[in-house]
């Protein structure tokens, strides 16, 4: 079924509902297609994961599992969190809310074991910042 777009637009929808075949230039220039119509849905990232898994690459389709949970995120708050992973910006106290507002605000399980994960590693190498 890979690329979806191509083998299987069927299953492919806008975050509105819209089916691929309905995102056209011309639609657009209409005012028919919003920007936010352009991402890609949870559902697009979920069947990809489920592709990658039948081609034997588990860790693609994990990464396209995490993908379809930040989904949910703002950009501004990804890029935030993306800060806070870097080396010596975050403390571990810092890092394990941030793992918790994944988990309990975005039911984004999998980044919030990641942000954990993370935190240890940091920790276990002397990554953290000194408060």
């Amino acid at each position: 079924d890979f690329p979806l777009a191509a083998k299987r637009p069927d299953l492919i929808k806008t975050g509105s509902g819209k089916s691929l075949d309905q995102v056209t230039l011309e639609a657009a220039l209409k005012g028919e297609i919003t920007a936010e119509e352009l991402r890609i849905t949870p559902e697009t990232l979920e069947l990809q994961a489920q592709i990658s898994e039948k081609a034997g690459r588990p860790q693609l389709a994990r990464n396209l599992r995490r993908a379809a949970e930040l989904t949910r995120v703002s950009d501004e708050r990804v890029l935030q969190i993306y800060n806070a992973l870097r080396p010596y910006r975050s403390t571990k106290g810092e890092l394990l809310a941030i793992a918790d507002e994944l988990e309990n605000k975005y039911g984004a399980k999998i980044n919030a074991a990641f942000v954990r994960e993370a935190a240890d590693v940091y920790e276990r190498r002397g990554r953290l910042r000194q408060e």
